[in-house]
């Protein structure tokens, strides 16, 4: 461009920034569009919040637990923590922390519980990673469970989601099965991470069915009402007195975990219950992301392959109607 055609162009300089040509009458927005934070749903930003509070939760379980702290005794603080804020919570709303359906209330606090010892020992004894993909097995339970107890009808998306599911866990378990393999998870380990995403099936279906009769802070609060006598009387003679650093650390299991049941519950509240579950994934990558950075653990090609299954999996039995759309047109 020679300086003829410099002085051709004008630069209009104010707030509307745009550009003036002379061979041109319209203004030329020479800016690229911002992004917006309010451009992602509510709901969206609310489930990705939660799976970040739980993906820190798990990190901070594995973190005292390298320092002796025994997985009883995390419970324990856990539920002592969750039970001083959920108490508050039902105050706050003014409505009777005992709810209507006392016996099944006891039995979901009584199922979370064994779930979650069986979760925080899958975490304290495998890399967050594949502790976190294992216990997105649990829409194979839920089908089950379903098929069983309620008569419901297992969706073809469903029964493709048991497949990939099914694939993944045997990929990740393959080399467990091989003695020469390098990349071997302890199997005791992978039997209870699948425990405590079965009992967390066992949960969820409890809530869906107290959820018609009670409000969501009574069911929660129920949880450490239960899971604290049990796991403190399983501790027994186990208990390590933690340091002050340590039980900073143990108050934010806590606080982490009642940040990830808030994320969850407003997600559910303000998206479809479908497409902000799919966005709970990304807590596989927040895990990952902490594993690697917090832990130097770096996850095997096994991991990958079989964590990429699962994961395509679980987003079928999501998305399984929106994608059988265009097959049933034909």
């Amino acid at each position: 461009m020679n300086q003829v055609d410099l002085n051709k162009t004008k630069t209009l300089v104010g707030p509307s920034k745009l550009r003036y040509d002379s061979f041109s009458p319209q203004p030329i927005d020479i800016f690229m569009p911002s992004f917006s934070f309010s451009l992602i749903p509510v709901g969206v930003r609310f489930m990705i919040l939660s799976a970040f509070g739980f993906a820190l939760m798990s990190a901070c379980v594995k973190y005292v637990s390298n320092y002796g702290i025994p997985v009883f005794e995390i419970v324990a603080a856990r539920a002592l923590v969750s039970l001083i804020i959920s108490y508050i919570d039902v105050k706050r709303k003014g409505i009777s922390i005992w709810g209507n359906n006392k016996p099944l209330l006891f039995v979901r606090g009584a199922v979370g519980t064994a779930a979650l010892m069986c979760v925080y020992y899958a975490v304290t004894t495998l890399p967050l990673a594949e502790a976190t993909i294992l216990q997105y097995v649990h829409p194979v339970f839920t089908a089950l469970l379903g098929v069983l107890f309620l008569k419901e009808r297992v969706q073809k998306s469903t029964m493709i989601c048991i497949v990939f599911c099914l694939a993944g866990l045997s990929v990740m378990v393959q080399p467990s099965m091989n003695s020469s393999a390098s990349s071997e998870l302890p199997l005791f380990s992978i039997m209870l991470a699948l425990c405590g995403a079965f009992g967390s099936s066992i949960a969820y279906v409890i809530v869906r069915k107290l959820s018609q009769t009670e409000d969501s802070s009574v069911i929660i609060f129920y949880f450490p009402l239960v899971a604290l006598p049990i796991s403190t009387a399983l501790i027994w003679n186990d208990f390590v007195w933690p340091s002050l650093f340590l039980t900073m650390m143990l108050v934010l299991v806590g606080i982490f975990t009642q940040i990830g049941q808030y994320g969850l519950t407003k997600a559910m509240q303000t998206q479809a219950a479908g497409k902000a579950s799919a966005y709970s994934y990304v807590q596989i990558v927040f895990s990952a992301l902490l594993g690697v950075w917090v832990f130097n653990e770096i996850p095997s090609v096994w991991t990958y392959l079989g964590g990429g299954l699962i994961v395509t999996g679980a987003l079928i039995n999501v998305f399984g109607k929106q994608l059988l759309v265009p097959f049933r047109a034909k």
